[in-house]
């Protein structure tokens, strides 16, 4: 039988709505300071060019400008948020790499001073050979876009796990297929901004960050500072997705223009500039070959890929590892062999998109299954069902699934969509496809290496016992972590929601953690909290058990009520023992901190995908063709999700009907396009098309109950793993209504309706 909570569990109202909906919320661009200077960087208008020099002389006349800065006048020390592959400098030093690679900055008096600034600064460039393909790239005489890469491979993976050669020769059935994923960009309705202000030694910097320590770690070590002298807060955020997650030229930019003016400096990206810091999905080419039995058993697999990564690392090596890495969780097979190659080309660097580098090879191999499964005359939910992973089992690369509940997901949702009684009787146009996806729950390594926890947590009550304040460097980026993490440690203290606060994301007043990635707050932040509360809980019931007559064991509280459990109507209330407490011991102070075990292989790259716990997700979707147009309708969705215990059901729904909205603008419309000069051709929110609230289908959002002992109270994560079912789901949907197969994201409209003439054809030529 469950147990029944008083806090977790239920769909208390976000404890930012209020601020939100009235427009009292403040993001970073909203905050003013005395004396403020605005700033902007100078951007690369070519791909590829040597530096031969930079005259700020005319710029630093205009009236209004108070400082102009290059290369010279910042730290050489290279970046990055890969250890592996720190290769970025706040400006370029000899060559640009992109078009929007950094060369100045502009620091003035508001912002028409500062774009005229930006212009009068003259670069001479040596326009060098540029490359925009991957496999071009690759190419023993191609140009180089950073010389440390031998052949543009910025990384190259290759691991093999059982005997592939063996399995796919016994194999009743062996196909191969490829797949293309586009580059795509998180679009968040907020732009980067950040405020830099030093005040004498101390540097202070405001940010739509997804990591403040992160932040505060990267800049500390660019300027030799020590950590406690950089603070940065974050304000409230209009989404990141990744995005926001590592430092931008932004921050290092900010903080050298407010040192050599003494004022605070608000610097921005415009909408074209957040496309050209980019940092989105990697385009991948993603080759797949698979052996099955007679019975569509997977007996081994080979994921042939590359990725292209653009100048720069940013999260790439790790996007390339869990492009392959995670493959292997939600089906079970004993050969496999994953080969990639994330290469740099002379367009913006790529990095950790929603789902980080997992989404696309998703998307592939469920195409490429139900390739298969047409093949054998297999149903696709069945292939699913006799291939999917269970509970208590460890995946052939080492990661160990504690629960999945895969198969009643499928299950279920095959009966909630009626899959039965619709897949292969619908008319023409009509199609219905199933996808599955899953993801980690927080990764099992920290981005910069230390032996730092992954989260901690300090729970502070107030002198009277009126009011708690949680302090947590957890990052609400919209998912409404901050609401959820004062739901368990409200759950945990046995005190009342309502009169919780947080503090969160500020690395003055909140302790250690690592911030918005991975899907890792509600179990890694939340283990944290969940650890200070029933600190806190503990001392209260300490001190109260003398004088309720029993030991503190036969105490508990629930809902701001001490009592005895024996006896219930034996009880005081929450704020009169942490009064008595403050008076005889001083403050009330709860700590909880959160170490991931040991987990996963010794091979290279085995931290990379280890996870305490695993989500997966069962889709289906239903989809109309306009077999004249093309045109793709998504009629109605149902979304089945094993993500652990359910801390705020309002917002775990919440968060799959985002995701899906974002997978499906990914599958159907959303690309980033170049001219041949690689300047971005539509990096604008008219032209980049994203999907409206006119687009979404019907769309039900349903549970499979399991409980991971690895997380507090049984949480899995519910983040990124529902976006990663989306684009297989859609895809064997479109292939379903029109009979033929599309192998590239976007499944436009365009290559609909040229499937849809090669179709009719090849018929009219039989």
């Amino acid at each position: 039988m469950s147990q029944e909570y008083a806090v977790i569990g239920k769909s208390v109202p976000r404890n930012d709505g209020w601020d939100k909906v009235t427009g009292k919320a403040k993001y970073t661009g909203d905050l003013k300071f005395p004396n403020l200077l605005v700033g902007k960087i100078l951007t690369s208008p070519h791909a590829h060019a040597r530096i031969l020099s930079i005259d700020t002389s005319e710029a630093e006349k205009l009236p209004g400008v108070k400082a102009v800065i290059t290369h010279e006048d910042v730290p050489s020390v290279k970046y990055g948020i890969s250890p592996a592959r720190w290769d970025e400098n706040i400006f370029c030093i000899d060559k640009v790499r992109f078009v929007g690679d950094k060369v100045a900055a502009v620091a003035a008096v508001d912002e028409e001073t500062v774009y005229k600034a930006l212009k009068l600064i003259k670069v001479e460039y040596e326009v060098l050979p540029a490359v925009f393909d991957p496999f071009e790239a690759m190419r023993e005489d191609a140009p180089l876009v950073q010389e440390e890469y031998p052949r543009n491979i910025n990384t190259e993976i290759h691991q093999n796990f059982g005997d592939v050669d063996k399995a796919f020769a016994e194999a009743y059935y062996v196909r191969t297929d490829r797949f293309k994923g586009q580059r795509t960009y998180q679009s968040p309705i907020e732009p980067h901004s950040a405020i830099s202000h030093w005040d004498r030694d101390k540097l202070t910097i405001y940010s739509s960050t997804q990591s403040p320590h992160y932040f505060q770690y990267y800049i500390a070590r660019e300027f030799g500072l020590p950590m406690g002298s950089v603070r940065v807060l974050k304000t409230h955020i209009g989404g990141g997705f990744g995005g926001k997650l590592e430092p931008t030229g932004l921050e290092f930019a900010g903080a050298a223009l407010s040192k050599l003016t003494g004022r605070p400096v608000r610097m921005f990206y415009d909408r074209h500039d957040m496309f050209a810091h980019n940092r989105g999905r990697h385009a991948q080419f993603m080759e797949l070959k698979t052996g099955v039995d007679k019975d569509g058993k997977i007996l081994a697999v080979h994921a042939n890929f590359v990725m292209d990564g653009g100048a720069y690392t940013s999260l790439g090596v790790a996007s390339a590892y869990y492009a392959g890495a995670l493959l292997t969780i939600p089906y079970e097979f004993d050969n496999y062999k994953f080969d990639m190659f994330r290469v740099n080309t002379n367009l913006p660097a790529c990095g950790a998109q929603r789902g980080h580098g997992h989404p696309q090879p998703r998307f592939a191999f469920e195409s490429h299954l139900d390739n298969i499964a047409q093949e054998l005359g297999i149903d696709p939910v069945e292939i699913r069902l006799r291939n999917a992973r269970k509970s208590q089992t460890t995946t052939l690369n080492e990661f160990k699934v504690e629960t999945c509940a895969l198969t009643e997901a499928l299950e279920k949702a095959r009966d909630l969509s009626n899959w039965r009684e619709k897949k292969g009787k619908l008319t023409s146009g009509r199609g219905i496809g199933i996808g599955v996806g899953s993801f980690v729950s927080g990764a099992g390594y920290p981005i910069y290496r230390t032996d730092l926890p992954q989260a901690s947590a300090v729970i502070k009550v107030n002198e009277d016992g009126s009011e708690v304040t949680l302090y947590s460097g957890s990052v609400d980026i919209g998912q409404g972590s901050d609401t959820v993490l004062c739901q368990m440690a409200a759950e945990a203290m046995g005190y009342l929601y309502e009169k919780i606060r947080i503090v969160s994301a500020d690395t003055e007043l909140a302790p250690h953690d690592f911030g918005a990635y991975a899907s890792r707050q509600t179990l890694m932040s939340g283990a944290a909290v969940k650890q200070a509360g029933e600190e806190v809980k503990a001392q209260l019931l300490e001190i109260s058990a003398p004088g309720m007559g029993v030991t503190a064991e036969e105490l508990d509280c629930r809902e701001g009520i001490i009592f005895v459990k024996a006896n219930p109507e034996i009880s005081r209330t929450f704020g009169e023992v942490a009064r008595e407490f403050f008076v005889k011991k001083g403050p009330l102070v709860g700590r909880g901190v959160y170490h991931v075990p040991k987990l996963g292989g010794k091979f290279k790259g085995a931290a990379v995908g280890t996870s305490p716990a695993y989500s997966f997700a069962a889709q289906i979707a239903e989809v109309n063709i306009d077999e004249e147009t093309g045109e793709v309708k998504i009629e109605e969705v149902w979304d089945v999700h094993d993500c652990g215990k359910v801390i705020n059901p309002a917002l775990l729904h919440a968060q799959v009907h985002g995701a899906f909205y974002m997978g499906m603008g990914e599958s159907v419309w959303e690309q980033v396009l170049f001219d041949d000069k690689g300047r971005i051709i539509n990096a604008n929110l008219a032209e980049y098309r994203l999907p409206t609230a006119l687009d979404m289908p019907r769309f039900h959002s349903d549970l499979v109950d399991t409980i991971d002992p690895n997380g507090p109270w049984g949480v899995k994560e519910v983040g990124e793993g529902a976006t990663t079912p989306v684009m297989g789901c859609i895809s064997n949907a479109i292939t379903d209504a029109i009979g033929v197969r599309i192998n590239s994201l976007p499944l436009s409209y365009e290559k609909v309706w040229r499937a849809i003439q090669e179709r009719k054809k090849n018929k009219s030529g039989e």
